[in-house]
C-alpha cells in the first residue's frame, strides 16, 4: 500500500549531488517540502532551483555535517518553517 507523503518535511545531507540530490528531488516530487544541506553551496542553490521550477519547496542549508552546532542551528530553522 503506497504513503501518501504530501506535506511530511525531510531534512537531507549530502543533496548538492549523487544519492542526497536524487533523493531531495524525489521526496520533493512526492510533494514533500525539503530541506536540503551541503557544503557546496553554490550547488545546493542549483538543486533547490530545480525542486522550485518542479512545483516542489526546498529550503537550503550550507554546512558541514561535522559542525554540531551548525546541524543542530539548520535542523531547528527547517523544523520552526
Amino acid at each position: 500500500m503506497p504513503i501518501d507523503l504530501r506535506g511530511r518535511p525531510i531534512f537531507i545531507t549530502g543533496a548538492s549531488s549523487g544519492i542526497g540530490e536524487a533523493t531531495a528531488s524525489a521526496c520533493a516530487a512526492a510533494g514533500m517540502p525539503v530541506a536540503i544541506a551541503a557544503r557546496r553551496s553554490d550547488r545546493l542553490a542549483d538543486v533547490a532551483r530545480e525542486i522550485t521550477a518542479e512545483g516542489g519547496t526546498a529550503h537550503t542549508y550550507a554546512l558541514d555535517v561535522a559542525d554540531a552546532p551548525a546541524c543542530r542551528e539548520a535542523v531547528a530553522d527547517a523544523a520552526a518553517r
